[in-house]
């Protein structure tokens, strides 16, 4: 499952290979993935990518026009890269991000699938999104102690608490514990 260092790594590669490119459109494998109706998918077409940035185990999107994608890869999304127009799998494929130069896969390698996509306007909209986690990465020892004796959890089940810390799950917090 993709968790907060995964996704940072996830960030800087899509930075680097699509942040300034033009999104000419995204082709849905799956109509569950989308869960969002306004505005509309098709919005986001022709709209040039501004930047990637993580929002707990989230990848937002922002592009052109104060629109946003945030995307939820859950357990089992991956995201390849692939030939543009390469056609979107019809067994694990959950959407392609078509660009000109290349064309961004996700898939979802799992029965059930889990991951989403919303489409959003403006920053207002993409913070609703944060449950309000600590980024672990940026406080001190202090906060942590605080964070962590905050509420009646066990230990994992305080590190995998969206609200106490942002981006850990089930495997990083097992890394953590058994480290």
């Amino acid at each position: 499952m993709p968790e907060l260092p995964d996704v940072e790594l996830y960030c800087a590669r899509l930075r680097a290979l699509y942040g300034g490119h033009v999104l000419e459109g995204v082709r849905l494998g799956s109509p569950f993935l989308l869960r969002s109706v306004s505005p509309p998918l098709s919005e986001v077409a022709g709209k040039r990518v501004l930047g990637f940035s993580r929002l707990g185990k989230r990848i937002v999107w922002e592009l052109e026009g104060d629109l946003f994608m945030v995307l939820h890869l859950m357990i089992a999304g991956r995201l390849h890269e692939k030939k543009p127009g390469t056609k979107v799998p019809a067994k694990v494929g959950m959407a392609a991000f078509d660009f000109a130069h290349k064309t961004l896969m996700l898939t979802e390698a799992n029965t059930q699938k889990r991951a989403s996509l919303h489409v959003v306007r403006g920053a207002d909209a993409v913070a609703d999104f944060d449950p309000g986690g600590l980024e672990v990465l940026e406080i001190g020892r202090d906060a942590f102690a605080v964070a962590l004796t905050a509420k009646n959890h066990t230990l994992k089940r305080a590190l995998t608490d969206p609200t106490l810390f942002s981006g850990i799950g089930n495997a990083y917090s097992d890394e953590i514990l058994f480290a």
